[in-house]
Parts: C-alpha cells; structure tokens; sequence
C-alpha cells in the first residue's frame, strides 16, 4: 500500500480514468482532473459524475475537479486542493493530452497552439505548480505520459512535436531538480488498438476501427490504463526512489521509434 496524495491530470477519463482508480486501489489520495466539455479530436465529456460515483461505491480515495490544464488558475486551485488533503504532494501524473491529426498544412494554427498549451505548456505550468511543494518536503515523484509520436509518426505533425517536447523537458527536469530529490520519468503507451478518449475521438467514436490487427502488447491484447497505473505506481512508490530521467514502454517497442513486430493478420 502506498500513502499521501499524487495528482493526474486528464484524470476523469480513458487512460487517466484507469490510472487514477489504479493508483487508489493502492492507497494513495488522487486528486484527478479534467475538462467535461468535449476537446478536439477526443470523445472525452461529462465523466466525472459516473467516475465519482464509482470512486464512492468502492470506497477508493479520488477527488475529481474540473480544470484545464492550460490554464494557471486552474492548475492553482488543483494544487491548493491536494495539499488541502495532507499537505504534501507526493506524485504528479501529467496525462492530459489531445492529438488531433494532421499535416502542418492540414493544422490551422490556434489548433498548433491548444495541442502545445494542453500537451506541452500544461505539464510545464503543473511542474512551476507542484516541484516548490515537492522541494520544501524533501522530493516527489513525477510521471509524464509520453508517445511513440515524439520521434515523429505521419499525420500527427502537432501531437509528434508536443510529444517529442515532454521527452525533452522530462529530461531537463530530472536534470535540474536532481538534487531537490525530485525523481521524473516517462511513461509511453504503445502498441495499437488502445482504447482511449483520444484514440477513439480520432476514428469518430467507432471502436471497430482502433485497429482488430493492431500488434498490441506481448500479453495478447491492447495496452491499457490499468497497465499503465501498475507501472506509475511503482514509479511513484519509494521502491523506485533511485529511478530518474528514464522512458519506460507501456506496450510494445514505442520507445525512440524502434521496430516492432510484424502486424497480426488474423
């Protein structure tokens, strides 16, 4: 059992949905955020009653908020509703995503600029946030959600370039706050056919078209958020208190854009 509070954002749904009821089902304190308004390219909206409920029939520890992580305000009454709990912030999982596809002849620029603020500007303004907190009481454990698409994938010229951002600034930040014992690694959900507020807002909303032959994980099915909560979890626990600066796959082969296995046809 683990204990005190970590923050996830895009927590209300999808993989976030999973990795925030993952991490109370091991006793931390989450406080999950998100946005109820449907996002570009995403099918995400209007979760968080059905997930509190949830959260309150299996007595688990989550406190929901609507927030926007592009937002400096909101990531402040985020903030000051963890520290409400305990006075501590333990974890910080920065989820929350949109990944529209396109060319950078297909995005008009305001959608370049919301896929950056939510995918990029978010975890930096969460990191501005929480790393004083973390600091002060002697570190903290954060874990961004990355891509195979920061190494660059076709279509996905705005999602690539914000993915290949939190690799870059996950690096930095384990860098320049080594010696606040603030420990900060990546997570990189990969494979294919992972059923997600974003995946499923890409092929409008038709689950049938994630992908039947996609190579998945060497478990025989989809990666998913639960997977996903197993692995930060451990990041985030004491067991990994040497663990820094380091890209761990959630899936199969997304890491630096190597091979994977050949697709199923059957």
């Amino acid at each position: 059992m683990s204990s005190g509070t970590v923050i996830v954002s895009g927590g209300t749904f999808g993989l976030g949905r999973e990795v925030a009821l993952t991490l109370a089902e091991k006793g931390w304190s989450v406080v999950a955020f998100g946005l109820e308004s449907a996002q570009v390219s995403s099918v995400a909206q209007n979760a968080i009653p059905a997930l509190r409920e949830e959260a309150r029939e299996r007595g688990l520890d989550i406190e929901l908020l609507e927030a926007d992580v592009s937002s400096e305000s909101d990531i402040e009454r985020v903030v000051e509703t963890a520290l409400r709990r305990s006075g501590r912030i333990e974890g910080l999982v920065n989820n929350a995503a949109i990944g529209p596809l396109g060319t950078v002849l297909d995005t008009a620029p305001d959608l370049w600029d919301r896929i950056m603020a939510v995918n990029l500007r978010g975890p930096y303004l969460m990191a501005r946030a929480v790393f004083p907190h973390m600091a002060a009481q002697g570190g903290g454990s954060v874990v961004n959600v990355g891509s195979g698409s920061g190494w660059g994938k076709p279509n996905m010229a705005a999602y690539s370039a914000s993915k290949g951002g939190i690799f870059a600034l996950s690096a930095a930040l384990a860098l320049d706050h080594f010696h606040d014992r603030i420990r900060v690694n990546t997570v990189v959900p990969g494979g294919g056919g992972i059923v997600a507020g974003m995946s499923l807002g890409r092929v409008g909303g038709d689950m049938a078209k994630l992908g039947p032959t996609a190579v998945g994980t060497v478990a025989g099915r989809p990666a998913n958020g639960y997977d996903m909560g197993n692995v930060i979890a451990f990041l985030l626990s004491p067991e990994a208190e040497a663990i820094s600066g380091t890209i761990v796959d959630v899936g199969c082969f997304a890491h630096q854009g190597s091979s994977e296995p050949l697709k199923r046809t059957r």
